[in-house]
C-alpha cells in the first residue's frame, strides 16, 4: 500500500507546480499586453503633433462633398481637442496592431498544434490586410457616395448641411467596423469550412438566407437611401461568394490533419 503522506506530498508538489504555471502565465500575458500597449503610445506619441492634420484627412470626404461655405461645428467645449486625439489614437492602434497581434500570438503559441500554428499566422496577416481594405473601400468609396447624396437630399429643403466632428467620428467608426467586418467575411467562410461546420455545398444552398442577411445588415448600418445599402450589400454578397471559392481552392486541398500531432513546446 502506497504511504498516505507520500501521497499527500505528492499532491501538494503539483499543486504547487500548477499554481506557479498559473502565476508564470499571468506574469507573461502582463507583459505581453504591456508591451503592446506601449507599442501603441509610442506610435500615437509620434503622430500626437499632427492630429489636427490627420483629423483633417479623415474630414476630407465630407468637406469635399459639403455646399459652398459649409464647414463641420463643435458643440462641445473641448471636442476640437479631444475628437482629433481620439482620430489620432485610432490610427496609432492601426497601425501598430501587427505588434499587438504578435504579442497575442507569441501569448497563445506554445500551446497550439503545429497545424493550428500553420493556419493561424497566414490567417492574423489575412485578416488584417482585409480589414484595411474594408476602411479603404469605406474611405475612398463609401464616404464620398454617402456625404453627396446626402447632400443632394438636403437641397431641395434649404437646410444647411453640418455636423458636429463628435457625431462625425462617431458615424465614421460605425463605417469603418462595418466594412472592416464585412471584408472579414471571406476568413470566416474558410474558418468554418475548415473545421467542418459548414461544407463547400451547404454554403451554396444558404446564398440566398445570405443575400436577404446582407440587405438586412445594411440597411441597419448605413443611412437610410437605397443606394448607400447597395454599396454595402453588394461587397457583402460579393465576399460571401470569394470565400466559397476560397474555401474550396485551400481547403480542398488542405493536407489531412495527425490525430497524434503532438503540442508544440
Amino acid at each position: 500500500m502506497s504511504d498516505p503522506k507520500q501521497n499527500q506530498d505528492q499532491d501538494k508538489d503539483q499543486s504547487d507546480d500548477a499554481q506557479e504555471t498559473f502565476i508564470s502565465h499571468l506574469v507573461e500575458l502582463r507583459d505581453r499586453i504591456i508591451r503592446a500597449g506601449i507599442s501603441v503610445i509610442v506610435v500615437f506619441v509620434a503622430l500626437v503633433y499632427w492630429a489636427p492634420d490627420i483629423f483633417r484627412l479623415l474630414a476630407r470626404p465630407l468637406m469635399q462633398n459639403l455646399p459652398s461655405g459649409g464647414k463641420m461645428i463643435v458643440t462641445d467645449v473641448t471636442g476640437s481637442f479631444f475628437v482629433p486625439m481620439k482620430v489620432t489614437m485610432l490610427v496609432a492602434f492601426v497601425i501598430a496592431l501587427p505588434v499587438v497581434l504578435y504579442q497575442i500570438w507569441a501569448f497563445v503559441a506554445p500551446g497550439l498544434y503545429q497545424h493550428e500554428k500553420r493556419l493561424i499566422a497566414p490567417l492574423i496577416g489575412s485578416s488584417y490586410s482585409l480589414f484595411l481594405c474594408g476602411m479603404a473601400f469605406a474611405y475612398f468609396v463609401v464616404f464620398p457616395t454617402i456625404f453627396r447624396v446626402m447632400a443632394h437630399y438636403n437641397a431641395p429643403l434649404g437646410a444647411e448641411m453640418s455636423t458636429d466632428i463628435d457625431n462625425y467620428l462617431s458615424f465614421v467608426l460605425t463605417m469603418f467596423l462595418a466594412f472592416g467586418v464585412t471584408f472579414e467575411v471571406p476568413i470566416v467562410v474558410v474558418l468554418l469550412v475548415r473545421m467542418g461546420l459548414l461544407t463547400v455545398k451547404k454554403l451554396r444552398e444558404i446564398r440566398p438566407y445570405v443575400i436577404v442577411g446582407a440587405f438586412v445588415v445594411s440597411a441597419v448600418v448605413t443611412p437610410p437611401d437605397v443606394f448607400s445599402q447597395l454599396i454595402l450589400a453588394v461587397p457583402l454578397i460579393v465576399l460571401y461568394e470569394a470565400g466559397i471559392i476560397a474555401a474550396r481552392l485551400l481547403v480542398g486541398k488542405a493536407p489531412p490533419v495527425a490525430d497524434g500531432e503532438n503540442a508544440a513546446s
